[in-house]
């Protein structure tokens, strides 16, 4: 049995073997730009590989993987896999050419080969050829040349022609067969953990270099073509595509771009809690519930509160992405499912940077969930800290380390880091099971008492970090916003999918530094989580305008409405009137006021515009 198995370790040797080298071979290429990148963290790129490497050679093993079984089931002892020499033979010189055609438009773009370069020599083959005239011929030419004689020699020398199988009885060839199939299933997927394999899984370092060198190319060429049938065409065609961006212009339009400033100081540090499952009926102040979230409704007196913002959408990515880039949702995705396109849109971490602050995010979960992790470390964050930056034992919730020791780890790195900082925490205590380290404040017999409780203990933690962040030297100088990074139909459990309460969460600007007339003002205007990008960018004197869909919210003459989305849903909140509605079905599922028709309508036409017209720019990144 071992001797017969010993061929697919032969094949995922092989396989791996050829993807090392061929990254090899990318780095060296590029050798020029990673000079100033330390020995040891160029050749970790080989680590970090390993997961999607390892992805990749599973779906390859599928093909000999079936027949082996088949044949294991039946009474022959030995069997000729000389074919599989000849299926990598194919597959050798198909991926050598996509190393060459990698390394090209890498060179060009700077991104890795994809299902756009496809497209773009399939649909423009004219255009295509003109774009690679400029192409090193020679060197494309040598490195095909490596990686097939190397690649050919390797398959020769590694695969074996003959498989024999020992005679075993049928319920042990049962176990077996449902080992190996599960075996490579999970190799695919990338293990039993909550994040299944994505483009995040090879992301490491601050030098998108190294990332990409450690992403496999043939993996991310597989994921983008399947991703890419969502992304060659508008599925939200409302309206002429000039109609749709007619309608948003005039959305953004101010008479004068200013901003009230609240800050007693330029720069100071910037603190964003992007609170998990945090709605604003959680809230005293906003959901009238007592008791859940003492301490936040004590800060919202002592800050500036924005009392009708709602989020982007109903999950944590697009949370994440609507707060920390001003990019607003889909429909049924977001952009953080397409690496490459999301690292064309700005976010306030690169900004900063530009501007000498130093950058850092703090999740206590697996950061390459949703490919959070491709996003950071492409967006000028300098420091990531995540689950595996806590000690083993401190894992003690499905879901990573408890909001307690998350908050805890970030004061102490702030406490050694250079201002001014920018400084992102990612809870996760408040997401369903709903685990708690300590005992539930309101009980654990249904799902209301577990959310409240965790809701407890998350604002418990915000009050013991800003107890001990007071005793901080950069506790005066700092600035603190909290936002949910979406709504919730707990606790209430009386708000549908498509009603705006759903999406109506807090956003609390929190510190010394706010001017004293603005602490404990409440402002009432509508507006989105996207809004925060340019509303902190404007205080901090920092140019927004790459923040295409962020509007200042301290602008007198911002006018006030909130874009939301769900999967194949939209709403839109314009003039304190809110209408929401089914893509599928075509109708209005919610209308805060039917009785005004043309009101009605005009907000429906402003919200189907806005997700056709943000739908058009995703397709073009």
């Amino acid at each position: 049995m071992i001797k017969s198995l010993i061929f697919f370790v032969r094949f995922f040797l092989f396989w791996l073997l050829f993807f090392a080298i061929d990254r090899f071979i990318f780095l060296a290429i590029f050798h020029q730009k990673l000079r100033a990148i330390p020995f040891t963290e160029r050749l970790s790129t080989f680590y970090h590989a390993l997961r999607l490497d390892l992805s990749m050679t599973a779906y390859l093993a599928v093909i000999p993987l079936l027949p082996f079984i088949f044949w294991y089931f039946t009474k022959k002892t030995t069997i000729n896999f000389k074919w599989v020499a000849i299926y990598n033979k194919i597959l050798i010189v198909l991926f050598s050419i996509f190393s060459v055609v990698n390394f090209n438009i890498y060179r060009e773009w700077g991104s890795k080969l994809n299902a756009k370069a496809f497209s773009f020599a399939i649909d423009t083959p004219n255009e295509a050829l003109a774009s690679s005239a400029s192409s090193p011929i020679l060197l494309s030419l040598g490195i095909l040349a490596i990686l097939l004689c190397i690649g050919l020699y390797l398959n020769f020398l590694i695969i074996k022609n003959k498989i024999t199988f020992v005679k075993s009885p049928i319920w042990l060839k049962a176990i077996v067969a449902i080992l190996l199939i599960g075996f490579n299933f999970l190799l695919i997927r990338g293990g039993v953990d909550v994040a299944p394999n994505s483009q995040s899984m090879a992301y490491f370092s601050k030098h998108q270099l190294l990332n990409h060198a450690s992403l496999n190319t043939e993996w991310n060429l597989m994921s983008s073509i399947l991703a890419s049938k969502k992304t060659n065409h508008n599925p939200y065609i409302y309206f002429k595509q000039t109609t749709a961006d007619q309608e948003v212009a005039q959305l953004y339009h101010v008479q004068k771009d200013t901003t009230v400033s609240i800050l007693k100081v330029q720069r100071p540090n910037v603190v964003i809690f992007i609170l998990e499952s945090f709605t604003a009926d959680l809230t005293k102040t906003l959901g009238n519930e007592n008791g859940i979230t003492p301490k936040f409704d004590s800060l919202i007196n002592q800050g500036l509160l924005f009392s009708e913002i709602y989020s982007a959408g109903n999950r944590t990515d697009k949370g994440l992405i609507g707060t920390l880039t001003g990019f607003p949702t889909l429909g049924t995705g977001s952009i953080v499912k397409w690496p490459e396109k999301m690292q064309k849109i700005p976010a306030i971490s690169q900004k900063l940077v530009q501007n000498s602050y130093q950058t850092s995010f703090f999740y206590g979960g697996e950061s390459e969930f949703d490919n959070y992790k491709a996003f950071i470390l492409s967006h000028g964050y300098q420091k990531l800290v995540d689950k595996n930056s806590f000690d083993p034992k401190d894992m003690n919730s499905k879901w990573g380390a408890y909001d307690g020791l998350v908050f805890t780890k970030q004061l102490e790195s702030l406490n050694q880091t250079k201002q001014p900082f920018f400084s992102t925490i990612l809870s996760l205590t408040n997401h369903e099971p709903f685990e708690l380290p300590v005992r539930s404040k309101f009980g654990t017999r249904n799902n209301v008492e577990k959310f409240k409780s965790t809701a407890y203990y998350t604002d418990s933690c915000i009050n013991a970090y800003l107890n001990t962040a007071k005793k901080q030297n950069w506790y005066k100088n700092t600035l603190f916003i909290f936002v949910a990074d979406h709504g919730h139909i707990l606790p209430k459990n009386n708000s549908e999918v498509f009603e705006p309460r759903r999406y109506h969460i807090p956003l609390l600007f929190y510190g010394d530094v706010i001017k004293e007339e603005f602490k404990g003002k409440k402002l009432s205007n509508t507006g989105s989580q996207q809004d925060i990008a340019a509303t902190l960018l404007n205080q901090l004197n920092i140019p927004a305008k790459d923040f295409l869909w962020s509007k200042n919210l301290l602008n007198p003459y911002t006018q006030h409405f909130a874009f939301f989305s769900w999967d194949n849903g939209l709403g839109f909140i314009y003039d304190k009137h809110s209408v929401t509605f089914d893509n599928i079905g075509k109708n209005i599922l919610y209308n805060s006021n039917p009785k005004d028709k043309l009101q009605t309508d005009n907000n429906l036409k402003l919200g189907q515009s806005y997700l056709q017209s943000v739908y058009q720019q995703f397709i073009k990144l």
